[in-house]
């Protein structure tokens, strides 16, 4: 065991998005959902892992279709910005809140509320209602599904956490596949619906669909659970004050920065090369599939050494690299560009969650780092996506964006290897 494998902490076998969760603080602790017998655990592992196939759906089929929406809706440019940012911001915005709804509702009927809010948000953003025109619903729609999603983001990987103690690895791997699979199905099948159907709001209301059927499965199993309120207690280092906790929460910050502006605007710079619109969204599904495949991996070779330093630095400037050479690279080469950028930000997500286990000593500690990382990682990580729509809204281009994150790259690269040493928040 190296010094960066603690007790508590298989790392691996257990996928790092799944290694804390937001009912660690509390008092008396969660007990398990309530079920029938072993069908009624196969039957919550089944809900469970919809209900993360629905967690990134928002992000990539709106970015699918981006042209056909501006062209169609007249988007300004103001607006154009804030549908692609909001939901990364509401992330981290509705991240804190999650554990203290747990604590009065329980985990799973926070969760069910919160799938009841991304199906309403995925009928509405499409909708023209009253004659207003689909700008002020595609606003509304975006931000409950970014609120729901946050919810579901902090309190899923608790739930698999507390009711699969003996199968983890197995569930955790099904989960986070299944939120990858999720953005890779968004940019891979939108636009051959709107090719079929010729309008981009069908397009967008079929996602509508999977999230509505994941509802009805949850809606039995969560209104029987019973109702009862914890208390937060307070353990574990003080995240807020320690210089690794904050080099490892930087490192998060970057790479939510590339991430989510993968998702936002992968497909419409394709498009601007030239690609066309089914060809681009085949293009960002192929790349997600091999984040999939980084974040598989990643983790376990990552734990095996002593320090992360040299493989979060290679992995950051795979992605930084891959993400400009999508720009600036031949067309010739587009699909090798896109491949290491993939394979380069699943890596990379992965290492940063990663670093959650590996620079803790306990749980509740990990607990905090992870809420600490979410808050500011995601709501400072949405900059990312604003800066590439402001920087193509005054240059008329991605050009500048291609520049922009070379240097994200690198900066990830240097938070990385502060983070990738072998010391302890």
């Amino acid at each position: 065991m190296t010094s960066s494998q603690k007790p508590g902490y298989p790392t691996d076998q257990v996928p790092p998005s799944i290694a804390v969760d937001a009912e660690t603080n509390e008092e008396p602790p969660a007990d398990p959902t309530q079920l029938r017998g072993k069908r009624g655990l196969v039957y919550l592992a089944i809900c469970l892992v919809l209900i993360g196939l629905n967690l990134r759906t928002v992000f990539s089929s709106f970015s699918a279709v981006l042209p056909e929406i501006t062209s169609d809706v007249g988007l300004p440019g103001w607006a154009l910005v804030v549908l692609t940012t909001v939901p990364v911001t509401l992330l981290g915005v509705f991240a804190p809140l999650a554990p203290i709804l747990a604590r009065r509702f329980g985990a799973e009927r926070v969760l069910l509320g919160a799938m009841v809010v991304l199906t309403a948000g995925l009928l509405l953003r499409p909708a023209d209602i009253g004659g207003a025109g689909h700008l002020p619903t595609l606003l509304i729609g975006t931000a409950a599904c970014g609120a729901a999603i946050a919810l579901c983001n902090v309190l899923l990987p608790g739930v698999v956490k507390r009711d699969f103690p003996h199968r983890l690895g197995l569930m955790g791997g099904l989960y986070t596949t299944a939120i990858c699979a999720s953005a890779a199905l968004g940019a891979g099948f939108t636009y051959p619906v709107f090719a079929a159907t010729g309008q981009w709001t069908s397009a967008l209301w079929f996602w509508a669909v999977p999230a509505a059927v994941v509802l009805l499965l949850f809606l039995p199993l969560a209104i029987r659970q019973p109702t009862v309120k914890h208390q937060a207690v307070r353990s574990g280092a003080n995240v807020w004050r320690s210089a690794v906790a904050w080099q490892v929460t930087l490192f998060m910050v970057l790479q939510a920065m590339m991430s989510f502006s993968v998702f936002a605007w992968m497909a419409p710079i394709l498009r601007e090369r030239g690609v066309d619109g089914g060809t681009a969204g085949l293009i960002v599904s192929v790349s997600i599939v091999l984040q999939m495949l980084g974040s598989l991996f990643a983790p376990a070779l990552a734990t095996r050494f002593k320090d992360q330093r040299i493989i979060n630095t290679l992995v950051a400037l795979m992605t930084g690299g891959g993400f400009a050479l999508t720009i600036f690279g031949p067309t010739e080469l587009i699909w090798v560009w896109t491949g290491l950028n993939g394979l380069g930000q699943g890596s990379l997500t992965a290492v940063a969650l990663t670093m959650i286990m590996v620079r803790t000593r306990d749980s509740h500690t990990a607990a905090n780092l992870s809420g600490m990382m979410q808050g500011v990682g995601y709501g400072v990580g949405s900059v990312g996506t604003l800066m590439v729509g402001q920087l193509h809204q005054a240059t008329g281009g991605f050009a500048a964006a291609g520049i922009l994150f070379l240097v994200i790259g690198v900066l990830a690269a240097f938070f990385g290897y502060r983070a990738g040493r072998d010391r302890f928040v």
